[in-house]
């Protein structure tokens, strides 16, 4: 029963720091470029993703899985995606303010709904479809120029792309984690977040080496400022990941939403930006939202 509910308190604490980590990515950003905070993102959470494998490894005395052909199709679908989605979130921030950047991307929650049904089978009930909508109107609502003609922007267009590769990328490291079938949910997260990373590191690292190395040498001698960024990645990773392994990708993504909330007081009190009437609307369909996810 306890484990049945941990997901909440686990997707709580995965907003959380993933609202820091953005925050840190996006001072990055002016400095290393798009890819440069995004390669920031796993090249320096990679450490502590290592040590989480371990440490759940020797508390929970559960052996390494050895990975198996559907586990690294599915790791590489979702390593891949989150490459994608998060530098489409980066750009999107860099076109619009910090708190819509993100709420921009959490149009992944329609879309993780659908791919996770398509893929996964993970049913999708009456509340859970009312609970999904909630938080999508309430994302529609967020967008600058409202629901008119919001979505043909540069802005909304980029969002959109990041929501799409976040919906996929979660879908790809639920995939993962029940193809370790027998393993201890936190020990399939643990092993999925490492193998995930270290993919995403050689990926975007190598391409990044052979075709914009100069960007490659600042991200290394930026080592003092992105390890936060790298830390609170990894943690908010670890976090989604052991959340997936429990819950239906749906119902974890849509209580995940309470990270707008972060984002808004990010948003006011780092970057001085402000909110619309209509926005903070916006939020407040997203809090539905979440209220009837935590009813399911």
């Amino acid at each position: 029963m306890v484990i049945e509910w941990l997901w909440i308190p686990v997707t709580l604490w995965a907003a959380f720091a993933q609202t820091v980590r953005n925050a840190a990515q996006r001072h990055l950003t002016a400095e290393l470029g798009t890819l440069g905070a995004t390669l920031v993102r796993f090249l320096y959470g990679l450490p502590f993703a290592t040590l989480w494998l371990l440490a759940v490894s020797i508390f929970t005395s559960s052996a390494i899985p050895a990975a198996n052909g559907p586990f690294l199709g599915w790791v590489a679908l979702g390593a891949v995606s989150q490459i994608g989605g998060t530098a489409f979130l980066l750009r999107t921030m860099q076109e619009r303010n910090f708190a819509l950047g993100v709420a921009y991307s959490k149009t992944e929650i329609l879309q993780v709904a659908v791919f996770g049904l398509a893929f996964l089978g993970d049913p999708l009930g009456p509340a859970s479809i009312a609970a999904v909508l909630c938080g999508t109107l309430g994302v529609l609502l967020l967008s600058p120029v409202g629901l008119a003609g919001g979505w043909t922007s540069r802005s909304a267009l980029l969002g959109l792309a990041s929501g799409a590769g976040f919906a996929l990328s979660a879908v790809g490291y639920r995939g993962a984690a029940l193809a370790l079938e027998g393993t201890p949910f936190l020990m399939a997260a643990a092993a999925t977040l490492l193998a995930a990373q270290i993919l995403q590191t050689l990926l975007l690292g190598g391409w990044m080496a052979a075709r914009e190395f100069a960007s490659v040498v600042r991200v290394l001698r930026a080592w003092r400022t992105s390890l936060l960024a790298g830390f609170m990645g990894a943690a908010a990773s670890a976090g989604w990941l052991t959340a997936f392994a429990i819950e239906p990708v749906a119902h974890v993504r849509t209580l995940g939403l309470v990270e707008l909330v972060f984002s808004y007081a990010v948003s006011r009190r780092l970057f001085r930006e402000k909110l619309s009437r209509r926005e903070l609307g916006g939020m407040g369909l997203l809090a539905l939202g979440v209220i009837l996810v935590l009813q399911l």
